[in-house]
């Protein structure tokens, strides 16, 4: 999951609503927060993050192959 980062300036207007809660719900929220940050990161691989491109056939034979499936109708279309 993303992380958000935010500026001294809304931070400090988040803690002035939360600082009017009692102590209990202080606690409380102390304690999610504090679990929040109990995370391992675990390695990305790269191919996971993005398409990976696998073929067995030369960057040549593909080229030729997507040209020859484009399709020309000929056809001018007027914007009149």
């Amino acid at each position: 999951m993303g992380s958000l980062s935010m500026s001294n300036k809304a931070l400090d207007k988040y803690f002035g609503i939360l600082n009017r809660l009692d102590n209990n719900a202080k606690k409380k929220l102390i304690i999610k927060l504090t679990k929040s940050l109990d995370f391992e990161e675990k390695a990305t691989d790269l191919k996971t993050m993005f398409g990976a491109w696998e073929d067995s056939r030369d960057s040549d034979k593909i080229i030729k192959e997507i040209e020859e499936a484009r399709i020309n109708k000929g056809l001018i279309e007027s914007f009149e």
